[in-house]
């Protein structure tokens, strides 16, 4: 099955108020099977100005937990959208720079 893999990034300053919320699209697998509550390994997520990228600077991962499957029938293929535990990126800290 297709699956999109995507993740909610609160960006804050550094009085943690928030900034921005986005939802990030790490993006499109064809894989066997996922449920809520599986892990995930991905790549460290960062900032460039207000913008989620990887952080690639020390080829670091992350592993996060699937909190929700969303399942779209809606059009012609099946298409599951899931959604990875929610991460914190503080604006000045987790800038990548021009990577």
């Amino acid at each position: 099955m297709k699956y999109v893999i995507c993740q909610q990034v609160r960006m804050v300053d550094m009085n943690n108020e928030i900034m921005q919320e986005v939802e990030f699209v790490h993006g499109e697998w064809e894989l066997p099977s996922l449920s809520v509550g599986s892990s995930v390994v991905t790549a460290l997520l960062g900032l460039k100005q207000f913008e989620v990228v990887y952080d690639r600077r020390k080829q670091e991962t992350v592993r996060s937990k699937i909190v929700d499957i969303e399942y779209n029938l809606s059009g012609e293929l099946a298409v599951a959208k899931v959604f990875l535990e929610p991460v914190q990126l503080i604006i000045g800290q987790h800038d990548v720079g021009e990577v």
